[in-house]
């Protein structure tokens, strides 16, 4: 039985298998000589065997000594190696972050932030999951990522998780061709075929709620798609869509704002509290709360967002 072996012990039996002499051992891993013998002792009446023949001449392995040497050798080098690691994942030279963002995110604000953290720890393995915010809430709570960029109130995230507000993004109107208005209103979607998102994005529940509060049902040219189908059918000049104002800023095309008080949504970070988060993932948040911050700083947030007063530096 190995349960009570101590890596001391075992880093002392090495060095008295390779000095071959007590006492050139502890003197070279500076430690007395009676206290190295008594862990040699120690050691034995746990394996219940002699490890070494002492004699006058010098110490040799016994049977029992040489069987253990290559497993007392792999076992400190892995003990050393998991030290090493412990400390390359503190100090960030190596490390995980599990993190999730919708489409709308993973297109526009998030590859930003990837670089900035990619350049500061280029160790640390980053692992992207692009999905809805209801599916990205699942995945914290199931524990498979440390951290997500989520879309609030419209997936109202549970009780075990800590949500952290961030930005304000305008929601807006894309079409094949300018509009008429300079600002749209809701009821301008009364009665006209719109191209609309899959279930599950939060775009399309906000555009629906907002519809049914002035009075109407949407209805559709096609629905169900992604974002890159969304834009592509609204290209095709099958109807215009709401889509998020950064994904507007980069779609080139025709865009139009909503009159105020306009539709919009809320981008927050959110992670599980139950557990601390990772070191790599805690410098994770505080690379993008950086970098949102800074881009506020110099007015150069993503287009159509907004920093919220309560995250404002």
């Amino acid at each position: 039985m190995m349960a009570g072996v101590q890596l001391q012990q075992l880093a002392y039996f090495v060095a008295v298998a390779d000095a071959r002499h007590f006492t050139r051992a502890a003197e070279l891993s500076h430690v007395s000589q009676p206290s190295l013998s008594q862990q040699i002792r120690s050691l034995e009446r746990e394996l219940g065997a002699e490890l070494f023949h002492r004699s006058r001449a010098g110490t040799a392995l016994t049977d029992a000594g040489q069987a253990l040497l290559p497993l007392a050798r792999r076992i400190l080098a892995d003990a050393d190696s998991a030290r090493r690691a412990v400390a390359e994942t503190v100090q960030l030279r190596r490390g995980r972050v599990r993190f999730g963002a919708p489409p709308s995110l993973c297109g526009s604000l998030v590859p930003e932030v990837l670089r900035a953290y990619r350049a500061r720890h280029p160790g640390v393995d980053l692992h992207l999951t692009e999905g809805g915010s209801r599916h990205l809430v699942r995945d914290l709570e199931a524990g498979g990522l440390d951290l997500a960029l989520v879309i609030t109130p419209a997936s109202p995230p549970a009780a075990p998780l800590a949500v952290t507000p961030l930005l304000h993004e305008d929601l807006v109107l894309v079409s094949a061709e300018p509009l008429p208005r300079a600002r749209a209103r809701i009821t301008d979607l009364r009665g006209r075929d719109l191209v609309m998102f899959r279930e599950g994005y939060d775009v399309r529940e906000t555009t629906l709620a907002a519809c049914r509060a002035a009075g109407f049902e949407p209805t559709y040219a096609v629905e169900g798609g992604e974002m890159d189908a969304v834009l592509a059918a609204v290209r095709a000049g099958l109807g215009p869509a709401v889509v998020p104002g950064m994904v507007a800023a980069s779609s080139q095309l025709p865009t139009t704002p909503f009159a105020p008080p306009g539709l919009g949504r809320t981008i927050a970070v959110a992670h599980g509290r139950d557990l601390p988060l990772t070191h790599a993932a805690s410098a994770f948040r505080e690379a993008l709360l950086a970098y949102l911050h800074e881009a506020d700083r110099t007015d150069s947030l993503p287009p159509g967002t907004r920093l919220l007063p309560q995250q404002a530096p």
